[in-house]
């Protein structure tokens, strides 16, 4: 008999209030299934970066709760939640964040700095992300060296570096021209392929469609595929009477 594997992250309930009552999320309940792929899009102001700092667990909510590989969010320590996170999480940004000066491999092996193993280890382990991402033949290269596309796979390759369940990108396309990040959006998907379950930020509307599923985000709440067309459809009357 076959295990369900239980979800990787769940959102129940969950709202998120800054001062002066801005409310970035309102009311979101969603699951992450172990080895999906998922966009979630929608335009700035939508709480997409929020979202990823909630799914993250980089941001507590302020109410609802967070279930991380079964763990109640809510119910950790900062230091347990810190442990789940890095076993748990990856995360890649529009921007690099890679040191100058340093080799892809270096960058690579830092991620791993804090996590109690051995140069050597890290360094074994950074040449195999790399390997995995395509950039076997680069490791020894400097970011100024690299185009904008590899830059990215090298963040890549520094987030996927634990094996993480679950890989939130952030805009990753963002700096990127269209070849390059159409590589990147490719290799996402054969992170996914391969069992991770990646969740991509986007604004690009293009992007988020050609992934399995989209959850699409507006004023702090998920919005179903109609609403989004009546919306459109309200839209094109307005400009049209």
């Amino acid at each position: 008999m076959t295990v369900k594997q239980k979800p990787v992250v769940v959102l129940d309930s969950v709202s998120k209030v800054y001062a002066a009552g801005i409310r970035a999320l309102d009311d979101v309940s969603i699951t992450i299934e172990a080895g999906e792929l998922v966009g979630i899009v929608g335009p700035s102001g939508s709480g997409k970066s929020t979202m990823l700092n909630v799914l993250g667990t980089l941001d507590r909510p302020t109410s609802g709760k967070v279930f991380v590989n079964g763990h109640h969010v809510g119910e950790l320590t900062d230091r347990q939640l810190s442990a789940l996170r890095a076993r748990t999480i990856g995360f890649v940004f529009q921007q690099f964040h890679l040191a100058p000066g340093v080799s892809a491999l270096d960058n690579v092996a830092d991620g791993q700095l804090y996590a109690g193993v051995t140069r050597a280890v890290r360094l074994r382990n950074a040449e195999r992300a790399l390997i995995r991402v395509g950039l076997g033949h680069r490791i020894g290269h400097r970011p100024h060296e690299l185009s904008g596309g590899e830059r990215q796979r090298v963040a890549i390759a520094r987030a996927i570096l634990g094996d993480p369940m679950l890989l939130l990108a952030d805009e990753p396309t963002g700096n990127l021209d269209t070849t390059a990040g159409e590589s990147v959006v490719a290799l996402l998907r054969e992170l996914h392929t391969s069992g991770t379950a990646v969740v991509v930020i986007t604004h690009d509307h293009e992007i988020a469609d050609s992934l399995p599923r989209q959850v699409h985000m507006r004023d702090g709440r998920m919005i179903s595929e109609a609403a989004i067309v009546a919306a459109v459809g309200r839209g094109s009357q307005e400009v049209s009477s």
